[in-house]
């Protein structure tokens, strides 16, 4: 399983490394907000559109080849730049590392399924959810000092020699998983097995973490800023949102393994969680930025293995690589549609309105959970009563 948390890792430092150093270390590539908004949108965009695709492709040739393709080109992509240095090479780089990352992590989350009994995919999933929460805290602050080092070159050379390292290892250590027999799938089977509430329920709640994490990374630092808290400080509250999800999700698995959590009670807690988090973010002062911080990092912590658990238990084994790349797609959709409802509510009323509208939106899964609950339990106590 290391060389497939190590692909996690690469992944999400990949993402966050670069996309946290490029506004102030590419002055020649990035000459406007608008053209480091392009350069951020181009590597999740690809990722959007991409990743359902390399999931099929996965269950049809192989989920290790995918795999090691996928590395190998991050590597590529990431060595461009490296060599190239000029910011017509930036765009092509951002690109390509954004098609290569659509390749190798659903292929990664295929394979610690597949790779995993079914009693223990708790666990894998909250070691693979662990290393890549490692990779979201470490990216900006190593990402940083690489840069600080050797400027943007040096960041993309690490990148480069890391994907191909990782590359290397799973070649060696990751065992083959052949491509299972299928039975023909028409666009109506797909749709109906991805309209399945055994497919739904886990990816909202996975889009829904994913879009207050987002969230937290992006504006909780603006709402710190606001309190007069210096750079240092707003960056410690966001590792302290990464820091609690990586704590959470090993923790979470286990206990879902163990029997002591069912993924239904885990998710709307985690949702519960989140929606807290959003929510406490409204408090102004540091007070309010830490504890959401925390509460963020502790819901998302819980939701996210139980999601990919529940995502894997219900998937046959020969789609697995399909189910998880149309996940990613929703935890995509998630990461920028969370932003964007803030900021939209934001600019025409406040940032603490934004913040109420994403917990608001939040909390309706769970409170619908408890509400239906509630009311096929009202019926059966009346029915026992008459018979009485």
């Amino acid at each position: 399983m290391w060389p497939l948390y190590a692909a996690g890792f690469t992944t999400a430092f990949g993402a966050h490394g670069i996309a946290a150093n490029l506004g102030g270390s590419a002055e020649g590539a990035v000459t406007s907000l608008l053209v480091l908004g392009g350069l951020l949108a181009l590597y999740d965009g690809a990722e959007v559109l991409l990743k359902p695709v390399f999931g099929s492709l996965a269950d049809r040739v192989g989920a290790k080849p995918v795999l090691l393709g996928g590395l190998a080109a991050f590597a590529a992509a990431s060595a461009l730049y490296a060599v190239a240095d000029s910011p017509g090479w930036l765009w092509a780089a951002r690109l390509g590392q954004g098609a290569a990352a659509s390749a190798f992590s659903p292929s990664a989350s295929a394979m610690v399924a597949r790779l995993s009994p079914a009693a223990q995919r708790g666990s894998a999933f909250g070691g693979y959810g662990f290393h890549k929460s490692i990779g979201y805290t470490l990216g900006p602050l190593l990402g940083g000092v690489l840069v600080w080092a050797g400027g943007l070159r040096l960041l993309f050379t690490v990148m480069a020699l890391c994907a191909a390292g990782v590359a290397v290892w799973a070649a060696a250590a990751v065992p083959g998983v052949p491509p299972l027999p299928r039975k023909r799938q028409t666009v109506a089977d797909l749709a109906r097995r991805l309209a399945d509430r055994s497919f739904l329920v886990p990816t909202a709640a996975l889009a829904a973490a994913t879009a207050a994490l987002s969230v937290g990374v992006g504006f909780l630092p603006v709402s710190g800023a606001a309190a007069g808290l210096g750079t240092i400080a707003t960056g410690a509250a966001v590792s302290v949102l990464a820091a609690a999800a990586a704590a959470v999700q090993p923790r979470a698995g286990r206990a879902l393994d163990a029997g002591r959590l069912s993924t239904r009670t885990g998710l709307l807690v985690g949702l519960g969680v989140t929606a807290a988090g959003v929510g406490a973010a409204v408090v102004p002062g540091v007070v309010g930025v830490l504890v959401a911080a925390a509460l963020i990092g502790v819901g998302t912590g819980l939701i996210t293995p139980l999601g990919f658990a529940a995502l894997a238990a219900a998937t046959p084994e020969e789609r697995m690589g399909q189910t998880m790349g149309s996940a990613e797609l929703g935890r995509e959709l998630g990461d920028a549609g969370g932003p964007l409802l803030v900021a939209g509510v934001a600019t025409v009323s406040a940032l603490a309105f934004g913040y109420a509208a994403l917990a608001v939106l939040l909390a309706v899964g769970p409170l619908l959970a408890v509400a239906l609950r509630l009311r096929t339990r009202v019926p059966r106590s009346r029915h026992r009563g008459q018979l009485r």
